[in-house]
């Protein structure tokens, strides 16, 4: 068992009332059409991934389940003056714009409900808190259970479910407000965060390294030769990795690539785009639970190294509803100090205990 820690979850009920219903009517308009064209076209009806009980089965878990030094704390909504760090005025003037409506705003089928603006507001207004508590030292670590998801929210454009860049805005308040004047950002959700790369893509002191599905898996972005520009030339890591891909392969990305980068940015605080689509049930990697945990220890073991342990963690993906939050559990529980076990590689387990259990069955028998 490893030395117990405190571990904060930031939570705020405000965040469930963003639940876009594809059978509600929506602002009219050529992108409706486009987007009612698009679902006709399916064979199977379909329904909005990113829904309010994402959040409420991880909250369950917790509670039918919950782990020593783990507590939980209210979040709150962000200001238009934080978000604008990251957003442009405009942007944030069209989203406001939509408060209290229904609308598609994209082909991704990404669309707002009458809650959708504050829920949105409050998920990047909660990674402040958690930052904050994290930077003032009021906890070790801390967990920002928050939706709609960010990382794919690029600075004029909502994306892939995103309304506004939580992670982005709670980097930006940490450098603006906390003096925190390097801040490494790790995305490890199946999917690229083209929005955070495009926000930090050519700043120095934010080093982002994402590990995600390479293309053409959405968004399609996140090639390996993707390394920033300008000041902000080498901050930006990039590891594609094919579909299918697990454990070992990550946590070997994670120590080979993250550590020394780490160790070379020395960064101030270390925030992770946690999402958990790449988890076996999300059908689009393979990473374990163990998995998860594992990639834990490394990011915790670069903050206890560089900024004092300051490690928040920000929740992006993850949509089959028991792979999320038994996903969130295990980086919890690795979190308050539980023991790591060794992932192996999927499989070999069985093995070896079918090899045990056969063993000696087809051998001659040698009792004459």
């Amino acid at each position: 068992m490893a030395q117990p820690r405190d571990v904060t979850v930031f939570y705020d009920e405000r965040v469930l009332a963003h639940h876009p219903d594809t059978n509600m009517d929506f602002l009219p308009g050529r992108l409706d059409k486009r987007v009612r064209s698009i679902l006709s076209g399916l064979n199977v009806q379909w329904k909005y991934p990113e829904h309010p009980g994402r959040i409420t089965a991880i909250m369950d878990l917790l509670a039918r389940d919950p782990i020593p030094g783990v507590r939980i704390e209210p979040g709150k909504a962000a200001t238009p003056d934080q978000l604008s760090r990251v957003h442009t005025t405009s942007f944030l003037d069209d989203i406001f714009s939509l408060r209290d409506e229904s609308a598609w705003l994209d082909v991704d089928t990404t669309a707002v409900s009458p809650g959708s603006v504050e829920a949105a507001e409050v998920a990047a207004g909660t990674a402040i808190a958690a930052v904050e508590a994290v930077v003032e030292g009021r906890t070790n670590s801390a967990f920002a259970m928050v939706r709609p998801p960010g990382h794919h929210a690029e600075p004029v454009r909502a994306r892939g479910f995103c309304l506004f860049n939580n992670v982005a805005v709670a980097a930006a308040h940490a450098q603006a407000e906390l003096g925190c004047e390097r801040v490494l950002i790790v995305d490890w959700d199946a999917h690229h965060g083209n929005g955070t790369q495009d926000i930090f893509w050519a700043d120095p002191d934010t080093m982002f390294f994402d590990i995600h599905r390479a293309a053409p898996f959405y968004p399609g972005s996140g090639a390996l030769t993707d390394v920033g520009a300008g000041l902000g030339e080498g901050t930006t890591i990039n590891v594609p990795m094919p579909g299918g891909a697990g454990d070992v392969a990550y946590l070997k990305a994670l120590r080979e690539i993250l550590v020394p980068a780490a160790d070379y940015f020395k960064p101030d605080l270390v925030l992770v785009s946690a999402g958990f689509d790449a988890h076996w049930y999300d059908l689009a990697l393979n990473v374990s639970y163990e998995g998860f945990a594992a990639m834990t220890g490394i990011v915790q073991e670069i903050a206890d190294k560089h900024c004092n342990g300051r490690l928040v963690m920000v929740l992006e993906g993850g949509y089959n509803t028991e792979s999320l939050s038994h996903g969130v559990h295990a980086v919890l529980r690795a979190l308050a100090g539980g023991t790591l076990a060794e992932p192996r590689v999927c499989g070999m387990e069985e093995v070896d205990t079918a090899i045990d259990f056969h063993k000696g069955a087809f051998e001659p028998d040698n009792t004459d």
